[in-house]
């Protein structure tokens, strides 16, 4: 027998609304599912957005006040999707009520909001997921598994970048993300986590690093009246200044005693959504980037080493993809990552289990962003320590 989730998300814009049809959708997919999702409430500040949510998402209830949500009786999930620096307040305020928390990353904008908002749903005893959702690709499960299976041999080096132009228009607006007291940091928040995070699911925890950053496009027009980071200004509007980072890089040296190193940058020209990894064994290599998301290119040396690589396409084969589509080599796209996200998550819920990534991974990212943060400060290699507080 299915349980009921009811469902209520805070924040309205595009990832609130990705998760809620990332919900709406999962039944026709996942037949065989434990969960019954319930589209309860929402909050959102702009009206056009609640009457939407009401409108053509099914929602019983929108309110502009996010408090309704998180003390809304049949509310059994928040799904917090609101700007970074609100994220604390908001999964505290659910945990303190007794709501399961699904918070877009970051959980924090910095690692002590991350490490606050863990240890409260840990001791309200709430089940909590992050969304690292580049996890559930169906090839990046794929490469998972071969490097479990030792395909490639034993992991020598690892190299994850996310590289992408959302900030390389110099007259992009000062929208919240390139403020440090709204969004936190930079790209070591906002990006550089996925392409972390997707090591860690890989190959293992990091240890010990030294990183550096920069801020390339220091002054933006100042937005008039509201906008994001897609909106554009004009040569000669009123500027602001840029408060945190465009790029980070680190070398990095992982438990199991591989070699990394990782990138991220908003304000390069030339790569649009560049996360992707490569991974070097002693047997072969795995490679594979997001912008080419239903492929992997995977070189395992056999009789001599000079083999190549073999592109392998996304298919039914491999997990949950064919949940959205028969045969192989019929993509999928980034909102079906969302849609196998989301169903994990409540998959988890329904049975009362911890779920991975939850707030636990979130924290495991920002005791490597602290040493990098450290590191930028005093040039120097810096441990990674566990952030968990009791």
């Amino acid at each position: 027998m299915s349980t009921r989730i009811g469902i209520g998300v805070i924040g309205f814009g595009w990832m609130g609304q990705a998760h809620s049809r990332g919900c709406r959708r999962a039944p026709s997919y996942f037949p065989d599912r434990a969960y019954e999702p319930e589209m309860v409430i929402v909050s959102d500040t702009v009206a056009e957005r609640r009457d939407d949510a009401v409108r053509s998402f099914g929602f019983r209830e929108a309110t502009a006040d996010w408090h309704d949500v998180v003390t809304h009786p049949d509310v059994d999930v928040v799904f917090v999707t609101a700007p970074n620096m609100l994220h604390v307040e908001m999964a505290v305020a659910a945990a303190a009520n007794g709501k399961h928390i699904f918070c877009e990353k970051p959980v924090g904008g910095t690692p002590p909001q991350t490490v606050e908002a863990e240890r409260a749903a840990r001791h309200a005893g709430v089940i909590t997921g992050v969304g690292y959702n580049y996890r559930w690709a169906p090839l990046v499960q794929y490469a998972r598994q071969l490097i479990a299976d030792g395909v490639i041999g034993e992991v020598t080096n690892y190299y994850g970048r996310f590289f992408s132009m959302y900030g390389s228009d110099p007259l992009g607006l000062l929208s919240w993300r390139f403020l440090v007291d709204q969004a936190g940091h930079g790209v070591s928040t906002d990006i550089l986590s996925h392409s972390v995070d997707l090591a860690h699911s890989l190959i293992g925890p990091i240890v010990k690093l030294v990183g550096t950053g920069e801020t390339f496009i220091r002054e933006r027009p100042l937005p008039k009246g509201g906008g994001t980071h897609y909106d554009r200004g004009a040569p000669g509007d009123p500027t602001g200044a840029v408060t945190n980072e465009d790029y980070v890089g680190m070398m990095c040296v992982f438990e199991n005693g591989a070699r990394g190193t990782f990138e991220a940058c908003r304000s390069m020209v030339g790569p649009e959504s560049q996360n992707m990894f490569e991974v070097y064994g002693t047997k072969g290599c795995i490679r594979w980037n997001f912008e080419k998301m239903n492929e992997l290119q995977v070189y395992v040396a056999a009789d001599h080493a000079h083999t190549g690589f073999t592109t392998v396409y996304g298919g039914d084969r491999f997990p949950h993809h064919g949940r959205f589509v028969p045969g192989s080599a019929n993509g999928i796209g980034f909102e079906d990552l969302i849609c196998i996200e989301d169903h994990e998550f409540l998959e988890s819920v329904a049975a009362g289990r911890q779920h991975r990534p939850g707030f636990a991974e979130a924290v495991q990212f920002v005791s490597v962003q602290q040493a990098f943060l450290d590191s930028w400060a005093d040039g120097a290699w810096h441990d990674v320590l566990d952030l968990t507080e009791e």
